[in-house]
């Protein structure tokens, strides 16, 4: 009987399972004890998926137009080997002429290729350097690795041999600028002496120099507005017209001023006296036409806006902050003369179809629809702000009216109205400013102002705007690099606020709904210099940044940051399963997993705050192979996924603490990304700690 009693007495420990989803972002300055077990305590090249969970970022790769590392296929071909294929050497069928790149060479009867052209036949002989150093035993197979592992870096090699073919826009320096137009990338470089700015358009054959032509200065025009690609005749004399820039008057009555920009004249310069243009359109001339040139080392700044009425007048317009500014529609750039003594705006934008550009503490803007014309007689205006404006972005406003966030260093001011007639403006905060280059549409301004990155929102029945801090739970990192602000996007597909800073840090801020999901911090391999985010006609996304080097790069394409490995990390906040003053006995962990592809990391958790006192696990490699799109979780030990099975699996934990935090990291230039979701813990409770 004492037994038994005694055995009724004893306390078994009880066993517990708690689900947490990972989520939240990172946060560095929350006590442990308060922090939430989602977040992330430590993160490097993760970001928040706006659906919940913590995602491997994706890479990025050079562009030029040519084929994109990130497409690059390889396929394996039988072989009986008479001579030498070696890594590198193109070869070529004796009876098909197709020809291939080989990439890898595993054994003496097969060679792994890429750039494959052709179909390669069965008994061919195959040559590099027109001599015959095997037979095909089989066709060239597309994809035929036999283990993930491998086609994964198979593909990897193929992609490096597609990155060799891209090149640095042509010139010196870094890029300075790029934007997506019109299926087109165009990017800014200053010339090889650096004496000069030139601009390059991507093609399928590599970047392609934009000419520029001349400005041709006219007055009393007649008879009609001449169509661009008219002759201009001016005695044995002719140039081609490719725009027409009305300042003043009209063709119609006679008193048409302003430019023609036109190819340069042959045989010889244009002259002030009279001229004709094709139709019938007379001019007189105001002088030899001078050619357009950009200064070296401007840094562009680019908005898409059309102040016409069809699809062809779709435009860039943009400035640089030491030449005019312009428009620009892919082939014909138009400086644009505002009359300013220093005519070198700043920033620039497009709002209620007027262009606004700024100098220093100067807001000025064209009259209404005319982006050439910049008379304050006919609508155009100038804005004394008493700070240095830093950007623009329009706000929500009543129906009749608008409403344009002028932000300068230190303020923001807020201009209501619809134009000069009615111009009315309100200072918002004399406190408040935001960085140059930070501010960015997230459905209402979002930017980096000293105190972090800031987010205004209408309140629609007052016409005023709130402020609120987003960033607070990573404010002493940030306070470190706000001043190194050099660019900033938006992700429409991720529903994310990028930041760059020029010591290759980035900061991601993801939203949902108009709130902070959450954000983390990534370090890229090559600075971000300028940035240019667009929608493509056919709605995918395209994300386009220049860098020191002179190569322009597409994000969100490939596995590396272009060929190098992308270096990552995760650590958890302390988890105490409900229980901070309580030990437990941690025995098994599930994470929930998806992805699309190979990946590998290693995997450990840190035991009491990582105690010394305390035996610490040491990291266990995996790696995971999944079908898009794939859910599972796995055995931390030992395991390979097909991408078929669902079954899930379980990892064994071992340690007793008040608390535990979960660990990954990873590098690689082949690896996939893949976002996990949280995590199922298995413990015993044991004592109390006293």
């Amino acid at each position: 009987m004492r037994t038994v009693n005694a055995l009724r007495r004893m306390q078994m420990p009880s066993q517990d399972s708690e689900f947490f989803a990972f989520g939240g972002g990172l946060d560095i300055v929350t006590p442990p004890l308060f922090m939430k077990s989602g977040m992330a305590r430590e993160s490097q090249n993760y970001e928040c998926d706006v659906n919940g969970g913590y995602a491997r970022i994706k890479g990025y790769e050079r562009f030029d137009g040519q084929a994109k590392p990130s497409d690059a296929t390889y396929a394996i071909i039988g072989i009986t080997l008479t001579g030498t294929i070696a890594v590198g050497n193109t070869i070529t069928g004796g009876t098909s002429a197709a020809t291939a790149v080989v990439i890898a060479a595993p054994d003496s009867t097969s060679r792994v290729l890429t750039k494959v052209v052709g179909v390669f036949q069965v008994g061919e002989d195959l040559k590099v350097a027109a001599v015959t150093q095997a037979t095909a035993t089989t066709t060239a197979v597309t994809g035929s690795a036999a283990t993930p592992l491998l086609s994964a870096q198979y593909t990897n090699l193929a992609a490096d041999v597609y990155r060799a073919d891209i090149l640095a826009v042509p010139g010196s320096g870094d890029v300075l600028g790029v934007q997506r137009f019109g299926g087109v990338t165009y990017a800014w470089r200053n010339n090889a002496g650096g004496t000069a700015a030139a601009i390059y358009a991507s093609s399928a054959a590599g970047w392609v120099a934009v000419p520029l032509y001349n400005e041709l200065s006219f007055t009393a025009g007649a008879v009609a507005i001449p169509a661009e690609g008219a002759t201009i005749t001016q005695g044995a004399n002719t140039a081609t017209l490719k725009r027409v820039v009305l300042i003043s008057g009209t063709f119609a009555g006679g008193t048409a001023a302003g430019r023609f920009i036109c190819t340069t004249p042959a045989p010889g310069n244009f002259v002030a006296g009279a001229a004709t243009l094709t139709g019938g359109v007379t001019c007189t001339l105001s002088g030899v036409q001078t050619a357009i040139t950009l200064l070296p080392g401007g840094l562009y700044e680019i908005v898409v806006e059309n102040f016409g009425g069809s699809i062809a007048t779709l435009r860039m317009y943009g400035c640089d902050g030491v030449n005019r500014g312009f428009e620009f529609d892919g082939v014909v750039l138009v400086p644009i003369s505002t009359g300013m003594t220093i005519d070198t705006p700043n920033h620039v934008f497009a709002h209620l179809k007027q262009l606004f550009f700024s100098f220093l503490a100067s807001v000025q803007h064209a009259a209404p629809g005319t982006p050439y014309v910049w008379s304050a007689v006919l609508g155009a205006a100038e804005i004394a702000m008493g700070d240095t404006v830093s950007g623009f972005m329009s706000q929500p406003g009543a129906q009749t009216s608008g409403a344009l966030a002028i932000f300068s260093r230190n303020r923001t001011d807020i201009l209501y109205g619809t134009g000069v007639s009615n111009w009315q403006k309100i200072t918002y905060r004399s406190e408040l400013g935001a960085y140059a280059r930070s501010i960015q549409d997230m459905g209402s301004a979002v930017f980096l102002d000293d105190q972090g990155v800031m987010d205004m929102r209408t309140a629609q029945e007052f016409g005023n705007f709130l402020t609120s801090a987003l960033s607070a739970q990573i404010r002493p990192w940030l306070n470190s690099e706000r001043t190194r602000i050099s660019a900033s996007c938006i992700v429409r597909d991720k529903s994310q606020y990028r930041l760059f800073f020029s010591d290759n840090y980035a900061l991601f801020v993801t939203f949902k709904g108009g709130r902070v999901v959450g954000m983390m911090q990534q370090l890229f391999s090559h600075p971000v210099r300028c940035v240019s985010s667009v929608e493509e006609p056919g709605g995918q996304e395209s994300i386009f940044f220049g860098s020191s080097s002179g190569m322009v790069y597409q994000m969100e394409n490939g596995t590396s940051f272009d060929g190098e490995d992308i270096e990552h990390y995760l650590s958890m906040a302390f988890n105490f399963s409900r229980s901070p003053r309580v030990d437990k006995s941690y025995q098994h962990c599930a994470l929930e997993v998806t992805g699309t592809g190979y990946a590998a990391f290693n995997f450990s958790y840190q035991l009491g705050y990582n105690s010394t006192l305390i035996e610490q696990p040491g990291n266990q490699a995996l790696e995971t192979s999944f079908s898009p799109v794939f859910w599972d979780s796995f055995t931390w030990d030992a395991f390979v996924w097909d991408g078929v099975s669902l079954a899930p699996s379980v990892a064994d934990m071992v340690g007793t603490a008040e608390n535990f935090s979960l660990m990954l990291r990873g590098k690689s230039d082949f690896h996939q990304s893949v976002r996990f979701s949280g995590a199922l813990v298995h413990f015993l409770k044991r004592r109390p700690i006293r």
